[in-house]
């Protein structure tokens, strides 16, 4: 019986200590749970740390869509000359520098070519049987119009007349291709006003037609932007569309136009060509500048607010905080677009009136972390 009263006790005993135990666990959580809730809910300032606060009161208004491109200055394509030989032969002179402008038809080069030499001689010798083919048509002409003449030597003549005329022509043509100049010696000419861009030759090196270019030239009265533009956002492009280009060499803004698209999209970068046309000229600019060019592609209705104003949580959250009508501060998630000259589009989160706080909102954000 002693041992029974014993067992009883013992079991007593430990139920007791049990249910002590499950109702201890539900407090602590009970207690955990609502602190979170009500610090992700808001946050009370002391009214001294509020003179820190920049608080701005958000309205909806029409926000342009900008699309932020890389690009370069370039020539148009008819403003770029690459010059190589006329004739087989040997470079003697060099007759211009890297930088000069140029007129069309000044000298660049001389090449010596016994090629020149060759054609031009075969010009003399067509010319001087041209002459003699048009003598003796005129002289068997003459001499059927008295009479004393046959009508098949007058035949005969006037092929003669016509074989040396095609003959001087094709002699004729030869000589222009090769260029000015007398004997062994060939002038190269530009082909147009413009700048000597490169020089690639010297003189000695041995040069022929169809070669690589010896020179190039550049006019810099016709250049151009050119922007790599995503395929993704080609759809949104159309020729005219406005533009403002940022050129960071020279510290200027220009406007521009969308002018053309090159018809090919780069298999690598997936990117193709948009051609800006600039409104202006720009003293100073040259071929192979970096551009910045901010193109609108349409407008759209919607908040923003200043980039300061938006924390980023978790790599991934965009919050902001909102003054309540009681003077506390709400954190919310909000959806961001794109961001212009400091300012940045809301596209979820945020209605008009509501008061965001733009300037200290990481005073408000520490303090939440404090009440976690």
């Amino acid at each position: 019986m002693h041992l029974h009263k014993v067992f009883i006790a013992l079991l007593v005993f430990t139920t007791f200590m049990t249910g002590c135990g499950k109702s201890d666990a539900p407090d602590a959580t009970s207690k955990s749970v609502p602190a979170r809730d009500a610090s992700a809910k808001s946050v009370q300032l002391p009214a001294a740390q509020k003179q820190f606060l920049t608080i701005e009161a958000v309205s909806a208004s029409q926000t342009a869509d900008v699309l932020a491109l890389p690009g370069r200055v370039t020539f148009r394509p008819q403003a770029q000359s690459a010059v190589g030989a006329t004739a087989a032969g040997r470079v003697v002179a060099v007759l211009v520098q890297a930088g000069q402008a140029v007129r069309a038809g000044a000298p660049l080069l001389t090449i010596e070519s016994a090629d020149a030499a060759a054609a031009r001689a075969t010009l003399d010798q067509s010319a001087t049987r041209l002459a003699t083919a048009e003598s003796v048509f005129r002289r068997q002409d003459e001499m059927i119009k008295k009479g004393v003449g046959l009508e098949i030597e007058r035949q005969e003549a006037e092929a003669r007349l016509k074989e040396a005329r095609t003959e001087h022509e094709r002699a004729r043509q030869a000589v222009t291709l090769i260029g000015t100049g007398q004997g062994f010696r060939v002038t190269v000419r530009a082909p147009s006003n413009g700048v000597v861009m490169s020089i690639r030759v010297a003189a000695g090196a041995t040069v022929a037609p169809g070669g690589e270019a010896l020179l190039e030239l550049g006019d810099p009265s016709h250049l151009q932007v050119v922007a790599q533009v995503p395929e993704s956002d080609l759809g949104r492009i159309a020729v005219g569309q406005e533009a403002e280009v940022e050129l960071p060499a020279l510290a200027v803004r220009v406007a521009a136009k969308v002018e053309n698209f090159s018809p090919r999209v780069d298999s690598e970068s997936r990117r193709t060509q948009v051609y800006f046309a600039l409104a202006k000229r720009v003293d100073g600019l040259r071929a192979g500048m970096l551009a910045q060019i901010a193109l609108r592609v349409g407008a759209e209705k919607g908040i923003s607010v200043p980039v300061s104003a938006v924390l980023i949580k978790d790599g991934k959250r965009r919050v902001v905080y909102i003054e309540r009508s009681d003077g506390a501060f709400e954190a919310r998630d909000v959806q961001t677009g794109h961001n212009r000259e400091g300012r940045v589009v809301i596209l979820q989160g945020l209605a008009a009136g509501d008061k965001v706080v733009v300037r200290g909102a990481l005073l408000l954000d520490n303090q939440a972390e404090q009440l976690l």
